[in-house]
């Protein structure tokens, strides 16, 4: 079993949300956001690493992932995005945490079956696949699907190996 917390970065709302994974079982745990008031970004950094440490305190998430930073047409935000991540990733690794970064691309092509995906696809998917009562908020939603996008890449993973080890003890014993 793992508990998995995923992050979608933002220096305004960082949303966030975390899941159980049992094989192939998915089970909703907890999401919301980490809202910063307007002012100076140092201090929006260090709330977005208090919330992500009390998290991890409160839920003992043992896997974190995050959404990379894309550079769309504003230096300025993307910067800022970055910054946003880099308090959150080293929440995370103070808390000992495997860190794995996944682009939005990657993220919606896992939830939703499709990487150009809108909003309202991962939110409707989201919804489906962990069986909520209601549509979570937006960045809340994002930070469930980067936690899915994990919880699926790692189970295709460990079936790959799984796949391998078998092909190798077959080759071995004949």
């Amino acid at each position: 079993m793992n508990i998995i917390l995923g992050i979608d970065p933002g220096s305004r709302i960082t949303g966030y949300g975390i899941i159980k994974q049992r094989g192939n079982k998915l089970e909703y745990i907890a999401s919301g956001c980490i809202r910063m008031p307007a002012g100076d970004l140092a201090d929006r950094l260090n709330i977005i690493y208090n919330g992500v440490s009390q998290l991890s305190q409160q839920y003992k998430p043992t896997e974190f992932a995050i959404e990379q930073v894309f550079v769309a047409h504003n230096a300025g935000s993307a910067l800022k995005l970055g910054q946003a991540r880099g308090a959150a990733i080293v929440a995370a690794t103070q808390a000992n945490l495997p860190v794995a970064e996944y682009s939005a691309r990657q993220i919606k092509q896992a939830v939703v079956g499709k990487g150009a995906a809108d909003k309202s696809q991962v939110q409707h998917m989201v919804t489906s696949l962990l069986e909520l009562s209601g549509r979570p908020q937006a960045d809340a939603a994002d930070a469930l699907a980067v936690a899915v996008c994990h919880a699926h890449t790692r189970q295709s993973l460990l079936s790959m190996a799984g796949h391998a080890s078998r092909s190798a003890y077959g080759r071995l014993h004949k």
